[in-house]
């Protein structure tokens, strides 16, 4: 696949890189963004970091700013706050738009999107606080089979995931996530290989970048083995043709139903004994470390870190509609 990448730095304007901000998911979006800055400086984009953690959005206004990369990853930057207030200020912003992002990160919301349309997602239960009694938690196993999987369903990079593989495990899990979230998801555990497919683009434009086949130490894909050791495996072309792009299609679909636009990455589990694919997530805005999954999609197919965000950033834009003007 190739991008156009006849853009003109300069007329980007002044571009603010939003990374750090609030969430759990800080640590990340420090990496995130101080690459996507590097990256965006040495092509000759005007670009400064912008934390807003540390600062009010109001001065991207005040100082100028024309657009803005968003390297935030979690609530407050992924969600669909920081897009309405970028559309507020009327700058133009990478990635999807406030109803996607606010779906998308949300993954129970996801889900039964998906599911209406027919998508293939694993069994779940979504169960608010008040509901999770001790004899609750203890007959989840009993409708979704163990292992299950608890997570809190605002959170990402795996923060507050537990893979309960017994009953006496599931209460601990259950208060881990609950530090994260008010409402959880429990999903039947998917045995099998874990995938990952980025898309670029919108749309019917929008395209499928190579499915990539995660090997964790210990089939455990952790934050420490996202982020931290060097010991995870990233494997192309693992996949029979037509099942790569069976998933690819099926990806392009999800991506398509959220309305998402710009980019994303869809997180899948392939079930080891029919090979039957099973989407878990959309990432709207995903890492861009130097561990992360979507930069090692785009130089799979020939793109470069730099020439990436170049390409992302000049597809900023706002949902915002100005009256006309009458002369």
């Amino acid at each position: 696949m190739s991008l156009d990448l006849n853009i003109d730095p300069k007329a980007l304007g002044k571009v603010a890189v939003l990374f750090g901000g609030h969430s759990a998911e800080r640590p990340v979006s420090l990496m995130s963004g101080q690459g996507v800055l590097a990256a965006l400086q040495s092509v000759g984009v005007d670009a400064h970091a912008f934390d807003p953690a540390e600062r009010p959005l109001q001065a991207l206004k005040d100082e100028g700013f024309d657009r803005a990369f968003i390297a935030l990853h979690g609530r407050g930057g992924e969600d669909g706050s920081l897009q309405g207030a970028l559309e507020w200020l009327g700058i133009p912003y990478t990635g999807s738009g406030v109803t996607a992002s606010g779906v998308a990160m949300d993954k129970t919301m996801t889900k039964r999107v998906w599911a209406a349309e027919g998508l293939t997602t694993p069994k779940y239960l979504a169960l608010s606080r008040a509901e999770l009694t001790r004899e609750r938690i203890r007959s989840i196993p009993d409708e979704l089979g163990l292992p299950v999987v608890v997570k809190p369903p605002h959170e990402g990079s795996s923060i507050g995931i537990t893979k309960a593989v017994g009953y006496s495990v599931m209460q601990e899990a259950v208060e881990l996530a609950l530090g994260f979230d008010d409402e959880l998801l429990f999903e039947e555990c998917i045995e099998g290989p874990e995938l990952t497919c980025a898309v670029l683009g919108q749309g019917a434009d929008a395209v499928a970048l190579p499915v990539v086949e995660i090997r964790a130490a210990g089939g455990d894909y952790n934050f420490e083995n996202k982020y931290v050791t060097d010991t995870t495996q990233y494997c192309f072309g693992t996949l029979p043709p037509a099942l790569e792009a069976e998933i690819r299609q099926m990806v392009l679909k999800a991506y398509r139903l959220l309305g998402c636009r710009g980019w994303g990455r869809a997180d899948l589990m392939l079930r080891k004994s029919d090979m039957k694919p099973f989407l878990l997530e959309m990432n709207t805005s995903p890492g861009m470390t130097s561990h992360s999954l979507v930069p090692k999609a785009a130089k799979a197919v020939g793109i470069e870190y730099p020439q990436l965000c170049l390409w992302l950033l000049a597809q900023a834009r706002t949902d915002r509609k100005l009256p006309a003007v009458k002369t």
